[in-house]
Order: structure tokens, then C-alpha cells, then sequence
């Protein structure tokens, strides 16, 4: 069985990853969603079980002593982290992943499945990340300028990741996404299995 091809995708709170993501499982098919457990509470748009599942700290403290999670991380004071069953569960359906995880948790996935393939998502500048923000009218002024704060820290990660993506326009955005996927998928380790027959019925003429 080939395990799953695990796409972690990140980038700075407002530069449109969520968006992309939904476009992407949408248009491509044979792909998972990895639903993040954190700590957080939930925001009014959000949905337990669909955009993460909300759990209490203590219960993601055990879990996270019985080795349940490949990566973890704590941002602004709420854990998130990634069931292990999750990879495993589309490895057997014989489907890929995709992760929606900041940078810590992608160091820390990459370190435990190292052919993972990471995808930076860059706002065009930091005016228009401000503007997305604040466009949502979610948060306060001061969970924007702490997400403001936080973006430019991010944005230094870029060179960790096998790919950049600078969301100017979403459409064009989810287009390349959507390819970088569907190339990955043609390396020659991934098609092995289909290559061998075909291989194979070509020694009948020799």
C-alpha cells in the first residue's frame, strides 16, 4: 500500500488559506482534509468536527502524553495539533492529505514524515493582509495588530517550504494550488505501481 502524500499548507492569518484549501479539496479529487484539534474556542461561522475539533486543554494535554498527535503546537495560547489516525485513515483509503498548520507544526510534521510537501502562502503585502483582516470584522484591534505582529515573523519561514504561493488574486491562487498537487502526484515514486504493468506488457514482445 503507498501511503498518502501529505500537502501542509500555511501561511499568516488573512492571506486567504482557508479559501484556498476549500477550493482545492472542491476541484482536485482523491483528497482528505486533516481537521485540526485545538484548544481555541470556536468562532460564531465555525463548526466543531468540520473546521477543527474543539476539545478542552486538559483533554489535549493527555492526548498529547499518549503520543496521539505528529505534530502540536501552541499559538497565542491555544494548542492545535494533528491526530495520527488522521494520516493513517487516508493512507487505507488510499487518498492524500492536506494540512492546514502553521509553521511550528510544519517543522515538526516534516521531521516525522519527511517526503511531506509544504506550500507557503504569502499575501501580495502587508496592507492588504491588514485589509483582509480586518475585512472579516472577526477581531478586536488588538488581536489584529497581534496578528499583524505574528505575520511578520512568519513570513521569514518562507524558505523552509518546497513551494510559494503569493495570493494576488484567488482564482489564479487556487489554480496553481490545485497544480502543485496534481504534479506531485505524477513523480515517478507515486506511479510506480500503475507503471508496472504497462511495463510489463511490453516483455511479451521482446
Amino acid at each position: 500500500m503507498i501511503e498518502s502524500t501529505v500537502f501542509i499548507i500555511s501561511a499568516p492569518s488573512g492571506s486567504g488559506k482557508s479559501t484556498l484549501v476549500h477550493r482545492l479539496l472542491a476541484s482536485v479529487p482523491n483528497l482528505v482534509f486533516s481537521i485540526s484539534y485545538t484548544t481555541r474556542q470556536p468562532r460564531p461561522v465555525e463548526t466543531n468536527g468540520v473546521d477543527y475539533i474543539f476539545i478542552s486543554r486538559k483533554d489535549f494535554e493527555e492526548r498529547l502524553a499518549r503520543g496521539e498527535f505528529l505534530e502540536h503546537a501552541e499559538v497565542f495560547g491555544n494548542y492545535y495539533g494533528t491526530n495520527r489516525e488522521t494520516f493513517e485513515s487516508a493512507t487505507h483509503q488510499g487518498k492524500d492529505l492536506v494540512l492546514d498548520i502553521d509553521v511550528q507544526g510544519a517543522r515538526q510534521l516534516k521531521v516525522a514524515i519527511p517526503q511531506a510537501i509544504s506550500i507557503f502562502v504569502l499575501p501580495p503585502s502587508k496592507e492588504v493582509l491588514e485589509q483582509r483582516l480586518r475585512s472579516r470584522s472577526q477581531d478586536s484591534e488588538e488581536v489584529i495588530q497581534r496578528r499583524l505582529r505574528g505575520a511578520a515573523e512568519e513570513v521569514q519561514n518562507y524558505t523552509q517550504y518546497d513551494f510559494v504561493l503569493i495570493n494576488r488574486d484567488i482564482e489564479e491562487a487556487s489554480a496553481r494550488l490545485a497544480s502543485i498537487v496534481e504534479a506531485e502526484r505524477q513523480r515517478k515514486a507515486r506511479m510506480e505501481e500503475e507503471v508496472r504493468p504497462i511495463l510489463e506488457s511490453f516483455e511479451k514482445i521482446k
